[in-house]
């Protein structure tokens, strides 16, 4: 029976009338035994009816959540029956144990990843680098060891670990919400791109071998692949060769891939599918005390200097849009400091670009070779202010990570302007002391937001780029159980 006609039921029997017998035709005793069983079908009537109406509060109650989850802290509350639920109110994670041919095989030969010399050294650490000792002196003594000279390529590597290590990992294939695809995709294709001694099938190998794999797994058909994802540690472009003379791998292009969700560090704005996520940086703190101090000790420094570059030209470009913000630093009478990254100067094992950040309100943050460029969020960790100059190098990259109004947390400088001659010396005196303090302020209370944590299960009590990402897809997903999302 419906609870609907159930309750109805109740009602009904409750209002029934009841006809009392004479009163002088019994006597007390047979009058208790009329009453009392009448009495105590009302007080069940009126408990079923309580009962009832709590469940129904309840169920909508969790309806309300699985479609607009609310914080962790909340959503806890709401779901104090199942542990599991209450731990994982956003679903748990399949990982696929790939063949290590896929991921660590190319770890273990990381001599090979790169024509000019052995990366070994720069993805040690479970991907994090060699540690930063070159920063003693210039990050808080007790963070030294936070700090790593991390690859901006190796964010396949850290979300593989910290999948593995995830709190919401199942490894019930049926039970899980999302399936996640650990293949360095990245790692993989990076070793054929600069010279032609390769083919594009040499570059297309292990992605198309990948899918052949996954295709074959009974959980691929539960929606075609629309609840899976995968990180590719390069941007978008590297991955989106039309025709085989040209760049790259042609792995988002190839079949079985559309429905996958990419976690990239570009993305391709056009693209539901792929999703930006920060590039790693050399901070990975292990507490929430981690965190809480960088962000202390960034707020606090003495910034002596109104706005850094650092950036190198590209000779070959005309009309160097990264020329002129350097002729522009250089022209800025001490109100600019300038790191030139001509050569190798700004490579890895440097504090010159870090100390830089540190000691100036503002960073300009051009296009890199693509849109983006890692000293977006190697400025902000800092706790400087980035100044924008295309609309696609952060604001329609990073949504998930950064805050909804750009304005509050940086400066927007059309490429135009400058290149019709615009001062931005000018542009940025005109903010006054409050106004760079809220920037700040925004700018330091996102940071945990754009680290990945040291440990492998992240830190307790807060969330970081890992954590945003991952909860992130699992939302993506749940919506797309809608009617007539999926197309």
């Amino acid at each position: 029976m419906k609870p609907s006609k159930f309750i109805n039921l109740m009602i009904s029997l409750s209002d029934t009338p009841h006809k009392p017998p004479k009163p002088d035709s019994l006597d007390r005793k047979n009058s208790l035994k009329h009453y009392l069983p009448r009495t105590w079908i009302i007080i069940c009537v009126i408990f079923l009816q309580i009962f009832l109406l709590l469940l129904a509060r309840n169920l909508h109650t969790s309806s309300v959540v699985s479609h607009h989850p609310e914080p962790p802290a909340i959503a806890a509350v709401n779901a104090t029956v199942h542990s599991g639920d209450r731990e994982c109110p956003y679903g748990k994670i399949y990982v696929y144990e790939l063949p290590a041919y896929f991921n660590t095989e190319l770890l273990e030969n990381c001599h090979e990843l790169n024509p000019w010399g052995s990366r070994c050294d720069t993805y040690s650490n479970n991907g994090l680098g060699r540690p930063a000792k070159q920063l003693a002196g210039v990050v808080p003594e007790s963070l030294t060891g936070a700090w790593f000279w991390t690859d901006q390529f190796a964010s396949e590597i850290i979300y593989h670990n910290r999948m593995l290590n995830y709190r919401c990992r199942t490894t019930d294939g049926e039970a899980a919400t999302a399936y996640y695809i650990p293949l360095y995709a990245g790692l993989a294709v990076g070793k054929y791109l600069w010279t032609d001694n390769y083919t594009a099938e040499d570059r297309d190998r292990h992605c198309e071998m990948m899918l052949k794999w996954v295709h074959d797994q009974p959980y691929w058909n539960k929606s075609d692949g629309w609840d899976h994802f995968v990180t590719m540690g390069r941007i978008t472009w590297d991955f989106r060769r039309t025709k085989k003379e040209d760049w790259g791998s042609g792995c988002i292009y190839l079949p079985g891939m559309r429905n996958i969700t990419r976690l990239l560090i570009e993305r391709n704005s056009w693209d539901y599918f792929d999703v930006g996520v920060p590039y790693p940086t050399g901070f990975h703190p292990s507490s929430v005390s981690d965190v809480a101090t960088w962000q202390e000790f960034v707020r606090t420094r003495t910034r002596d200097t109104l706005f850094c570059f650092a950036g190198a030209t590209r000779g070959l470009i005309k009309n160097d849009f990264r020329g002129l913000l350097l002729n522009q630093c250089y022209n800025a009478s001490g109100s600019c400091r300038v790191v030139d990254c001509g050569g190798s100067k700004c490579s890895n094992g440097t504090s010159v670009i870090l100390e830089s950040f540190l000691g100036s309100d503002f960073c300009l943050q051009p296009r890199g070779d693509s849109f983006t460029r890692r000293s977006i969020f190697d400025c902000m960790i800092a706790g400087s202010i980035p100044v924008f100059f295309w609309n696609r190098t952060a604001y329609s990259q990073y949504e998930w990570f950064l805050p909804g109004q750009p304005e509050s947390y940086s400066v927007f400088i059309d490429k135009k302007e400058v290149l019709n001659g615009i001062s931005i010396k000018e542009v940025l005196e005109k903010f006054g002391k409050d106004e760079v303090r809220k920037m700040r302020e925004k700018v330091i209370e996102y940071i945990p937001r754009i680290v990945y944590a040291k440990p492998h299960e992240g830190i307790e009590g807060m969330k970081d780029a890992f954590d945003v990402a991952i909860e992130g897809v699992l939302n993506r997903i749940k919506d797309q159980e809608q009617e007539g999302f999926k197309w």
